[in-house]
């Protein structure tokens, strides 16, 4: 396929080859025609400086004449045909004339100078008149301006005199105010230190008998307090026997010594605030006595209607008195304006004699100027219009004379230009001038015309480069090639050759996965081993600990182990009150044996029978011996848990029913334990229907059924000889 494609490659760049070659050929007449241009294209830009040249000439030539013929056309008609020379005489006499002028322009300033100045004279005269009526009419007022402010002095001089008088007495009387004030206030703190008293003196006589009400109390009861004293064996601090057969019981609301000195201490707060109330009152009577005398007889509005009037009168006359200074200078500054104002009116007066003076100057320099002024401006308004008239008359003329002698320059210049241009043609072999410019050509043209050229050369130059190519002409003698039908071909070999190159490719892959997951395989079953051996220890220790495991021959649990020697001790513990309550027969021992069935070994309790000598299981126990073996279990059990518990006692308990399954003489020996543990500070509380308890227990609460439910009874018992 690769072979056909060249043959056809080649075979086809042998055909465009002859094309071009023909192509090129016809192309031939117009290769010259370009040519023709371009070499008279090449000859005309030797000329084109010269034909720029002479245009710009030609054009600055008629600008120039076309300025001539306006600037004649503005001159008046006596210069319409004036040449160089004759303008320039009558700049000349304009220039003169104008310099004249501008020595009138100086005059006319000089008379509006005059005239502005003779305006000021005239408004300064009528100020100075103003100002001088002014100062006359205020200097016929001065008598009687002096006069006022002499009176205001002197009202001032008094004002101040009878403000110090009220200031000597407004001070007495403010501190006679403050006094009565604070006398009033005082009632006021009297009056209340005066009720809080006599509240204080109600509390403390409450307190004081109650105090002596609990005291009373306390005494009647005092032989149930010195029997709590009592311990046995030890003699009564009352009589001194050691016995004390029947110590008297405290009667219900009996009053300790507690609340007896608690009474007390509220007693003697109570009389602390009444001394303070009884301090404070005094403190308050004698300050109202201070401010009394101090206040005098008058009230308290009495004395401020005074001070207010006092205060007033001093304010007033306090103000009025500030002025004084402000009088005195203002009658200062009067006298110094009466004199100013005298001085002003003789300086006014001689001001004015000069005025009319430089007034009549001043006519008279104007005057003169004027007539100048008259002669000088003609026809015109004003100095400055016939100088304006003048510089554009000039300005024409200078105009005029300067286009006329732009317009020979230039005719000069083009007769100059025209001959270069001639000599430029002549020499780049044009017959001529007009036959030299139409062979000159714009740049963009003759660049268009140099690229067909260019185009041209390369396009022979690589037909002669083909034409050498051996392997083209070759293939141009072969018959024509099929590459189609080679590439077709070839493609469907490359399908084929990928889809072959495709399966190779995936059954590597498979196999590089297959050997990447055999590797991981055999490293994760080496990595279970140390697994596998960690588990099985683990899980035969989980069966032993759980009683599960064929190891553990008793099916113990670990929390049964643990336990098994905590119930050792319960069992010793409750040994002790079994022994006493069975009459010494029974002793609990604590059983590690195998339990029958499923059942779990561990915590087993057996009893030891010491009048057969042989040990049973609790079961076998009757009605009454199994109760107190749990009472005994029981108690044991508290003893254990107060040691546990670092000493704290189990100090209250509670027996629920089994005394009805005790025969007489197990309830004495079972309430003869019970009894030992209340001795000891513990409470002891038995719930039960049997009715000899009622003979041996004394404190008692009673459960009563009622029509409208259950009621509670506390009684106390006589206890039995």
């Amino acid at each position: 396929a690769e072979e056909a494609r060249e043959l056809d490659r080649l075979q086809r760049r042998h055909a465009e080859t002859a094309r071009r070659a023909a192509l090129l050929a016809e192309a031939g007449p117009e290769r010259e025609r370009v040519r023709a241009l371009l070499d008279r294209a090449r000859r005309g830009a030797l000329v084109a400086p010269a034909l720029e040249l002479r245009g710009a000439a030609n054009a600055a030539h008629l600008a120039a004449a076309h300025a001539e013929t306006a600037a004649r056309a503005e001159l008046p008609p006596p210069l319409a045909e004036a040449g160089t020379e004759q303008l320039g005489s009558v700049e000349q006499r304009l220039r003169e004339e104008l310099g004249a002028v501008g020595a009138a322009h100086r005059a006319e300033q000089r008379s509006a100078e005059i005239g502005r100045e003779r305006a000021t004279l005239e408004r300064e005269a009528r100020a100075a008149e103003e100002q001088h009526q002014e100062s006359a009419d205020w200097l016929a007022r001065w008598d009687e301006t002096r006069a006022a402010l002499a009176e205001r002095v002197d009202a001032a001089q008094q004002a101040a005199t009878l403000a110090e008088q009220l200031a000597g007495r407004l001070e007495p009387a403010r501190l006679h105010l403050n006094a009565a004030r604070r006398r009033d206030a005082l009632d006021a703190d009297a009056q209340r230190a005066a009720g809080e008293l006599l509240s204080v003196r109600e509390e403390s006589s409450a307190a004081r008998e109650h105090w002596l009400e609990l005291k009373e109390a306390r005494l009647r009861g005092i032989a149930a307090e010195l029997a709590e004293a009592l311990e046995a064996g030890q003699p009564c601090a009352v009589c001194g026997s050691a016995e004390h057969p029947a110590p008297a019981r405290p009667a219900p609301g009996h009053v300790d010594r507690a609340a007896e000195d608690a009474a007390h201490a509220r007693f003697e707060q109570a009389e602390q605030r009444k001394a303070a109330a009884e301090s404070k009152l005094a403190a308050v009577q004698e300050a109202r006595s201070e401010a009394a005398a101090a206040a005098g007889d008058a009230t308290t509005a009495e004395l401020l209607a005074l001070t207010s009037e006092l205060s007033s009168r001093h304010a007033a006359a306090h103000a009025a008195a500030a002025g004084l200074h402000a009088a005195r200078e203002q009658l200062a500054r009067a006298e110094r304006e009466h004199a100013a104002r005298s001085s002003d009116r003789l300086e006014a007066e001689r001001r004015g004699a000069a005025r009319v003076s430089r007034r009549e100057a001043l006519d008279q320099e104007q005057a003169s100027l004027e007539a100048e002024l008259t002669l000088v401006r003609g026809d015109a308004p004003t100095v400055a219009a016939r100088a304006r008239i003048l510089e554009d008359r000039i300005r024409m003329v200078t105009g005029a004379a300067a286009c006329l002698r732009r317009a020979e320059t230039t005719a000069a210049r083009l007769k100059e230009a025209d001959g270069q241009l001639a000599d430029a043609a002549f020499k780049a072999g044009f017959d001529t001038i007009e036959a030299a410019a139409d062979a000159v050509l714009p740049e963009y043209e003759r660049t268009a015309l140099q690229h067909r050229m260019d185009a041209w050369q390369a396009e022979e130059a690589m037909l002669a480069d083909r034409h050498a190519e051996s392997d083209t002409a070759a293939a141009a003698a072969l018959p024509p090639a099929e590459p189609e039908a080679a590439e077709a071909f070839a493609n469907r070999a490359a399908a084929k050759l990928r889809t072959a190159g495709s399966a190779f490719d995936a059954a590597r892959v498979r196999c590089a996965e297959l050997d990447r997951l055999s590797r991981q395989a055999e490293q994760e079953l080496r990595a279970m081993g140390p697994l596998r051996e960690e588990y099985d220890r683990v899980a035969r220790l989980a069966g032993l600990t759980a009683g599960t495991s064929a190891d553990n021959e008793r099916k113990m649990r670990l929390e049964a182990y643990v336990l098994a020697a905590r119930l050792e001790q319960v069992a010793a513990a409750a040994t002790v009150r079994l022994l006493r309550m069975s009459g010494g027969r029974y002793t609990l021992v604590h059983s590690d044996a195998r339990a029958s069935g499923r059942g779990r070994s561990g915590l087993g309790l057996h009893v030891v029978d010491a009048w057969t000598g042989r040990e049973r299981d609790t079961a076998t126990l009757s009605g009454g011996e199994t109760f107190f073996a749990s009472l005994a279990l029981a108690l044991g059990l508290a003893d254990v848990v107060t040691d546990e518990a670092g000493g704290m006692r189990l100090d209250t308990l509670f027996i629920d029913e089994g005394f009805g399954s005790l025969d007489d003489q197990a309830l004495d020996e079972v309430l003869d334990v019970l009894d030992s543990l209340r001795e000891r500070d513990r409470s002891v509380g038995i719930v039960s229907h049997v009715a000899d308890l009622r003979t041996r227990v004394q404190a008692q609460l009673e459960i009563v059924k009622q029509r409208g439910g259950s009621v509670v009874r506390h009684r106390m018992a006589a206890l039995a000889d």
